[in-house]
């Protein structure tokens, strides 16, 4: 004879099977493109200061810009970072 199911009976709970990582991941170009725009940045302010504004282009100025430009970008890809 089968058993009648009561109301008493505990019901275990299953977790779901995919709890290893995340379904999204970082694309592999970010992290090393975010290095490059933090690394070119600071060498062209330093390169700025040290040839006292020559190089890298005769704009005076506006170097420290690009650099801090350099620096602006990668903040901005540090957003997309999981």
């Amino acid at each position: 004879m089968a058993r009648a199911k009561k109301k008493n009976d505990s019901v275990t709970y299953k977790a779901p099977r995919n709890l290893g990582k995340a379904p999204s991941e970082n694309p592999r170009w970010l992290v090393p493109t975010i290095v490059a725009f933090l690394v070119v940045g600071l060498a062209w302010i330093v390169v700025h200061y040290v040839t006292q504004g020559q190089y890298p282009l005769p704009l005076y100025n506006w170097n420290v810009a690009i650099g801090f430009g350099c620096f602006a970008v990668a903040m901005g890809l540090l957003t997309r970072w999981k």
